[in-house]
């Protein structure tokens, strides 16, 4: 995934690390504070993202979606010990198992956490997880899946959206478990309430921002889905 021109981050600069380059993936924001770097894995093209604190070097992984070689040899070069789920759905949790053999601990909500064999800890709304310096806080939107969840980075106008929202309308609801009503109600109250240059990163595909997407919000309604 790379950034629409006009949705560009700063600067992310030389990734200047020999694994990250054979392993692809891109860097979508380097600077003084923080780092985001994402990967599309797996046969539904998954977005994974890493979210790392420049001061401190610590970071954590967005969905262990597939390709879990690949996924621990980039969680053992940047010393990654946690990962968050957007939801529960096959195509996303693919690697957790390896990754928590590997030691690596992985959190769901709690609506989302029986499509997971195993987990290591609940995700609840408005939890804040610090990565070093920085804090990302979960804001639960259910109705593509009861548990989905997203994930905003305060200090910066940056959202991982999952499977919520993504450039031209939400997620499907046509899964078990989905619900069209649900999800409008999430894109209204929990996620058009952030600035309209949040830039939107989902968990498939190119990003957005709310501010582009904001305009079509009776267009979904209209056409349902």
């Amino acid at each position: 995934m790379q950034l629409n021109a006009k949705d560009q981050l700063p600067d992310s600069g030389n990734i200047g690390d020999a694994t990250l380059v054979r392993l692809s993936v891109n860097t979508l924001l380097k600077d003084s504070d923080a780092e985001i770097l994402q990967l599309s894995v797996g046969p539904m093209d998954n977005n994974v993202y890493v979210i790392r604190c420049t001061q401190t070097g610590d970071a954590i992984l967005i969905d262990a979606a597939n390709e879990h070689e690949r996924l621990l040899e980039l969680c053992t070069a940047l010393g990654i010990r946690k990962v968050l789920e957007t939801h529960g759905h096959w195509d996303h949790v693919q690697a957790v198992p390896a990754v928590r053999e590997a030691g690596i601990d992985v959190g769901i909500t709690r609506d989302d956490s029986a499509l997971l064999s195993s987990y290591d800890f609940v995700i609840d709304d408005e939890e804040v997880t610090e990565v070093g310096r920085l804090r990302l806080k979960s804001v639960i939107t259910p109705g593509h899946t009861p548990g989905s969840v997203c994930f905003k980075l305060e200090g910066l106008p940056i959202l991982f959206s999952g499977d919520t929202l993504f450039p031209g309308g939400p997620g499907n609801t046509s899964f078990e478990g989905g619900n069209f009503e649900t999800i409008m109600k999430s894109l209204e109250e929990r996620l058009f309430v952030f600035p309209d240059d949040t830039i939107i990163l989902p968990g498939h595909g190119s990003s957005t921002t709310l501010g582009k997407e904001r305009p079509h919000l009776a267009e979904w309604h209209e056409r349902g889905w």
